[in-house]
């Protein structure tokens, strides 16, 4: 979730020790009592925003057409969007995207080199909005300075040849990227984060490996090394609305849903024959779970780590024959987070219980909730061996 523990520097009924069932049931009532109490206050603080940049474009993409031809519906199946793009000349759909970079480089079913070069075009209009906002005065300072962040992040995902698969600066901000070739890979690993994601902590300088870019970096390089006879690729994916702090958006499913629905839509649109590992940190497993039983064939195996539940009663929820399996850290706090769902709030069963069904991963070397991407740690290695498929390379706690 976060990258602090919550529960730290208060006095504490846990003795630093595991806590107990009781506590566990009194503890989520107090926060649902709490959040709430201020839930109102934060929705009416989010009641006004400004104009949505993917709102005007799915506008002007609505009201566009190819000689005559209307436009796939931004919410068609994958397939349909794929046969459309297929009918196209290649001027058409370097057309397309540089007409409309914020759908063609959004839109599930798109070629994914024209999806990068679509975000590419993205990203550098992105950067003259912003560079305009930071000497805007009609801004506060804090709106200057957030824009002249958001130039540094843009950016940075243009340099080189990265290659962008999502990009929306819409509040605050979507994004995935893809290392390796995904077009011709075998495996396909997607990491999905948790709490505080965001175009801004999208990928960081320090502390890289609690951030999507550098987590799935790691993921890729490892799996490389161990196994560098299996073509492999990894996604970076924050294409979500994650909840920001513990709140009671954290606590809830909510947004999970929705993250869920598009992790999904993802998956069904990835190219080739490749099989796929989701790898779930936090609340990226809550997203996970509630995907897992809707996901497609092609996903053979999901790992969480640090999780605080999966809103399953168990890994046989997730379908099919795929595996399930999880790893918890020493000194994770995450471990005394009640592990209970009361009226809507909390995820459920622990997935790292061995009365859950998951297979259980080392992670030596890991400390914390925010290590398990760590270069140099059994969970990584553990990760990158999931991922490339070589399940004898996995060590079990």
């Amino acid at each position: 979730m976060d990258l602090s523990n919550p529960l730290a520097g208060s006095a504490s009924p846990y003795g630093g020790e595991r806590v107990g069932t009781g506590w566990r049931v009194a503890l989520t009532i107090a926060v649902v009592f709490v959040l709430l109490t201020t839930a109102g206050w934060t929705a009416v603080q989010n009641q006004h925003r400004l104009p949505s940049p993917r709102e005007a474009a799915l506008s002007t993409w609505a009201e566009s057409a190819l000689e005559g031809r209307p436009l796939p519906d931004p919410e068609a199946r994958p397939a349909e969007v794929r046969r459309f793009f297929r009918s196209l000349s290649t001027n058409e759909q370097r057309g397309l995207a540089e007409e409309h970079p914020l759908i063609v480089g959004n839109l599930n079913g798109v070629p994914v080199r024209l999806r990068y070069e679509a975000n590419r075009l993205a990203l550098q209009r992105a950067v003259g909005v912003e560079r305009k906002r930071k000497t805007d005065e009609r801004l506060t300072e804090a709106g200057q300075h957030d824009a002249g962040r958001r130039v540094n992040r843009f950016t940075s995902l243009l340099e080189g040849d990265r290659q962008i698969l999502a990009f929306d600066p819409t509040g605050r901000g979507r994004a995935a990227e893809v290392f390796g070739n995904l077009e011709k890979a075998d495996r396909v690993s997607v990491v999905v984060p948790g709490v505080d994601t965001e175009l801004l902590t999208f990928e960081r300088t320090q502390l890289k490996y609690t951030a999507p870019v550098g987590m799935a970096q790691a993921v890729y390089d490892r799996g490389r090394s161990q196994a560098p006879e299996v073509d492999s690729a990894t996604i970076a994916w924050a294409d979500y609305t994650a909840p920001r702090g513990v709140g009671m958006s954290a606590a809830t499913g909510d947004l999970a849903d929705d993250g869920a629905t598009r992790l999904n839509e993802l998956l069904r649109a990835l190219p080739g024959d490749s099989t796929v590992a989701l790898m779930c940190h936090s609340y990226g497993s809550v997203v996970c779970g509630i995907a897992g039983p809707r996901s497609p064939a092609r996903v053979t195996d999901v790992v969480v780590a640090g999780s605080p539940g999966m809103r399953l009663d168990s890994a046989s929820e997730l379908g099919g024959s795929r595996r399930l399996w999880a790893m918890r850290a020493q000194g994770d706090w995450i471990a005394d987070v009640p592990h209970l769902n009361f009226g809507g709030i909390g995820h459920g069963a622990d997935p790292a219980e061995p009365g859950f069904g998951a297979h259980r991963l080392a992670t030596a070397n890991s400390s914390g909730h925010t290590a398990y991407f760590e270069p140099g740690t059994g969970a990584l290695a553990n990760l990158a061996a999931v991922g490339t498929g070589s399940y004898d390379s996995t060590t079990s706690r």
